[in-house]
């Protein structure tokens, strides 16, 4: 009796143990989704959200595949970013090892230059480690003037090593997907507006004095004009 009861006590805090560990581990996602450094930092211990590869060359001709795997693209806008950003096409069809260019478009709807910095990740998460990146606008941050609209590349294959791997056989398609959020550092973002700011006072920073004396001066000359007809 005594047993079963140690028992019963046992499930139930495995079961109180497994709960928070749970909620802890949502509240985690959560947060991380809402700051983009802890998102990053997530992925990065985690692995979560596929994290892809970066390859410095395509591979050779003769290791493309026949195979045909379609890429989805998915594209998402942190909240406190004032920027609209979509895929230019929704997705393309390649043959696995194929190298491929495509774009995204992002514009800056507010009244102010805005440093942004994109995340991404891939799904199914493990086909991530068989999706390769050569060149991506994610690489760097991207900083995008009051209504200024930018189309920007991502170059990319699929590993031809995926054929190797047996879980990945039945695999049709793959999402690329981005989130922008705005970039902590906005340095770049001020350099332009004092830029812009400094531009302005050399064009329309003429005294109002020197205004007056110049259309006084326009005035008389007329004024003679008219005497001497």
């Amino acid at each position: 009796m005594q047993l079963s009861r140690q028992n019963t006590n046992h499930r139930v805090s495995n079961k109180f143990t497994a709960f928070w560990l749970a909620a802890i581990a949502i509240g985690m996602v959560g947060v991380a989704f809402a700051s983009e450094p802890l998102y990053k930092l997530f992925c990065e211990v985690t692995g979560y959200a596929g994290t892809t590869r970066v390859a410095a060359n395509a591979v050779s001709n003769d290791k493309i595949l026949e195979r045909v795997i379609e890429i989805k693209f998915d594209s998402n806008v942190n909240a406190k970013l004032p920027w609209r950003f979509r895929p230019v096409t929704n997705g393309v069809k390649v043959k696995i090892g194929e190298e491929v260019i495509a774009f995204y478009e992002a514009t800056n709807l507010s009244k102010k230059p805005i440093v942004g910095t994109a995340l991404f990740n891939v799904t199914p998460y493990t086909s991530a480690q068989y999706f390769n990146k050569i060149e991506c606008f994610c690489f760097s941050e991207q900083v995008l003037k009051p209504g200024e609209t930018v189309q920007m590349p991502v170059t990319f294959y699929v590993d031809p090593n995926i054929k190797n791997d047996v879980w990945e056989n039945d695999l049709k398609t793959i999402t690329l997907s981005y989130t922008f959020f705005m970039a902590e550092d906005q340095s770049a973002a001020i350099k332009i507006n004092k830029s812009e700011a400094s531009m302005g006072k050399a064009a329309f920073g003429v005294p109002r004095n020197q205004i007056r004396e110049v259309f006084s001066y326009i005035g008389d000359s007329n004024l003679k004009k008219g005497e001497n007809l």
